[in-house]
């Protein structure tokens, strides 16, 4: 035998619960609203400073372990990038002694001169004299030179004639 489940619905009866139930619902929120609101107005205040001054204590604790954390990282980084440089300039100066003593080693100990023109390098300057006193002294010379020169001459010539 089958059981059979029969409600014995009655539409208006449904409704007015419905109605009812909601009406409670509505009336809960409002009582809600109205102990939230002098909950607020008496006992928060005190609870919202306390989380105020709890947050403003996590908040400077935080900020201070970071910024001993990053402290601690640039201190590291520093450290690292003397240590590389070191390393870094540690082998090139080896590898530069290695390469002249392999030159040393390699090359004659004179090297051929050469007519060739290398681009960007020029022939050292000479030296620019200090005072005009040798060069006048050259240039006196020089006229001395020239009138023994054509005093002599001069005797030649005669000799010559005579």
């Amino acid at each position: 035998m089958l059981k059979s489940n029969t409600f014995n619905l009655q539409p208006r009866q449904l409704s007015d619960q419905m109605i009812a139930a909601s009406r409670q619902v509505w009336l809960a929120s409002l009582g809600a609203a109205v102990v939230t609101r002098d909950w607020a107005q008496k006992e928060a205040s005190a609870k919202l400073k306390t989380f105020v001054r709890e947050g403003t204590a996590v908040e400077s604790r935080a900020i201070r372990f970071v910024g001993d954390q990053f402290e601690a990282q640039v201190t590291r980084a520093n450290t690292m990038w003397k240590q590389t440089r070191s390393v870094v300039e540690t082998t090139v100066k080896q590898a530069a002694d290695t390469t002249v003593a392999i030159a040393q080693q390699v090359l004659p100990k004179t090297l051929p001169l050469t007519a060739i023109a290398i681009p960007g390098f020029t022939k050292p300057a000479k030296p620019v004299a200090k005072s005009a006193k040798p060069a006048v002294k050259r240039a006196k010379k020089a006229a001395v030179a020239t009138k023994s020169r054509v005093t002599k001459k001069a005797g030649r010539a005669t000799k010559k004639a005579a």
